[in-house]
Formats: C-alpha cells, structure tokens, sequence
C-alpha cells in the first residue's frame, strides 16, 4: 500500500510540473482524472492493434507464472531465473549505446538491479515491471507483456550524450520485424500503460523516440498522435496548447528521423554533426512558414513531409489518432 501511494504521489507531482509547462492543455485536464476507471478484460471487447506484426508470440500457459509477482519489487522478478529466460523472446538481442556499447539486455538490468518498484498486474492480463536505478545518464526502463495475447514490449529511456537527440526513449520488442513501426499498429493497452509510466518516471510528454525490433534496427517511432482530438471522457484541449505540442513533436521526429539516417539505423549508432542539407532545410521551413497564414500549421505539415521523405515513406505523414489516457 505504501508503494502504491508514493507512486499515485509521483504521479500528481509530475502532473503538476506538466501544468507549469504546458499550461492550459494540463488545466483543463486536471479537472478530471488522470487515468479512466479500469474494467475488466471480461466486460471490455480488445481494442484493435496491428497483431499481424508480432511473430512468435508466447504461449499463455508459459506466462501464468507471472501472476505470482503481483505487488512483489520489480527486481525480484526481474532476476527470476524463469523470467530471464522469458526476455529471450521479446528483448532484442543487439548492440545498445548506454553511455557506452553494451547489449540492450544489460542496458535494461542496470536500471533493474534492487528496482522496488512494484510489478503491477492490471486486468489480469496486463503486466509492468519498472526500473528506475539507472546508475548515470537518467536511465530508466519497463518491460511489459500481454499474457494473453503472448506479446512483449519494453523501453528505456536515457539521456544521450554520444551526439544523438537528447532525452530519448526506445521502445522494443524482438518479436517485431517491420522496417517502419507506428504507435497506433501496438496494442492500446500497451501505449495506455507506457503513458502512466512515463507520467510516474518523469519522463517528458514529448520526447524522441526509437523502435527496435527483431531486425536490429533502430527505427522512427514517430508522434502520430493528434493531440487537438480530444480523448473520451477528456475535454477537449484549447486549439493553440495543442497545435504546440504537435509541432513540438513533429520537430521532435524531423531531428530524429535525420539522425537515424545519418547513423544507417544503426542500434548504437553515433553522430555528431548536422548536415549542410538539413541546416538549408531548416532555413528553407522557417522562411516559407513564417509569411504564411497560419506558421504553426505550416511548421508540422512541412516537418511531417521531410521526415516521411527521410523515412521513404512518401510525401504524406501517418494517419494520427487521438492519445490514449
């Protein structure tokens, strides 16, 4: 009960620090709650994702075992001999820069190691162990699995300082083998669990982000949210606090998608210079924006063409959805 009290604190204290930074968006929000009452697998149909992406998944009478570690540190489970197996099949098994090159799996117990975070098993269904003892650079990470479905994910979060975009989180999941990967195409349940993650970690709304999957690859997660739609049971957020943030985020994307090419995608990857062509591009949008009738707008619909370009994914950005809550 204790722990779960000072997580709910964490929460309203990182909550109140958003408000300061994003103003009347957070206002508005603070006059409901901050996560939906949850129901129960039974009474709520599955909400669609892209299943056809996760290869290999896991069978559900493998993961039973998991049920036992509910309430119980993170590290406890962590270290269980039977869980560390079980990483095998989600957890990529690649090269990762956390603070220098190691394995992306002894990035994650860095952060895990005497993690007391309390392994949280929602709906019966859904588990989150967290990890917040990264010893330098901010790190932190969670790992999540869907027992029903077999699915795993992660992501680990840190402060670069080898030239890449800074803060930066990195989603994975090994049993992923796509070469573009959006928010949308993973489960809901999943982008709804990270949500409050990042809400009680402090890790910042808008951030870079990265996919890795099973073809070692690091990859744009790009912000196909639409934050001006507004989320059930949320109301609706004031057009000018939201255009920001969209163009914060499609700014956000543009820089990492660059530096993912610069790097050939490379999951430990170094760059320290900003091309000639991106500094005329950047020129180039802030011109034309700035003369037209509406900059902001102008700024994300020109950011999203040039990281689609980047990307080769053609002249047109990912269809958004409104955010999870």
């Amino acid at each position: 009960m204790f722990l779960l009290k000072m997580r709910i604190f964490r929460v309203l204290e990182f909550a109140a620090l958003s408000l300061i930074a994003y103003g009347l968006l957070f206002r508005a929000i603070a006059q409901v709650p901050i996560a939906a009452p949850q129901t129960s697998a039974a009474q709520t149909p599955p909400e669609p994702y892209d299943r056809a992406i996760f290869q290999k998944t896991i069978p559900s009478d493998q993961l039973r075992f998991l049920n036992q570690f509910a309430g119980q540190p993170s590290y406890d489970l962590f270290r269980d001999k039977q869980f560390r197996k079980l990483m095998k099949n989600f957890v990529p098994d690649c090269m990762y820069h956390y603070g220098s090159d190691m394995s992306l799996e002894d990035s994650i117990e860095k952060v895990f190691t005497k993690s007391d975070d309390p392994v949280l098993v929602r709906d019966g269904r859904y588990v989150l162990l967290s990890g917040e003892k990264g010893p330098y650079l901010g790190g932190r990470g969670f790992l999540w699995i869907d027992m029903q479905e077999g699915i795993g994910l992660g992501g680990f979060y840190f402060h670069p300082t080898n030239g890449e975009p800074t803060p930066s989180l990195t989603v994975f999941s090994k049993q992923i083998r796509e070469k573009i990967v959006t928010l949308s195409q993973l489960p809901p349940a999943f982008e709804d669990d990270m949500i409050q993650w990042v809400a009680a970690v402090r890790v910042p709304p808008i951030t870079t982000r990265y996919f890795i999957g099973g073809l070692n690859k690091r990859i744009l997660l790009q912000h196909d949210e639409d934050y001006c739609r507004p989320a059930v049971g949320y109301p609706p957020p004031p057009q000018d606090v939201c255009e920001r943030m969209t163009a914060d985020a499609a700014d956000v994307d543009v820089t990492a998608a660059y530096y993912l090419d610069q790097i050939h995608n490379a999951t430990n990857g170094t760059a320290w210079m900003i091309g000639q062509d991106q500094l005329a591009w950047i020129q180039m949008r802030d011109d034309t924006c700035r003369v037209g009738p509406d900059p902001l707008r102008c700024r994300i619909r020109v950011s999203r063409e040039r990281t689609s370009v980047i990307i080769h994914r053609g002249p047109a950005g990912p269809a958004t959805h409104p955010p999870h809550r």
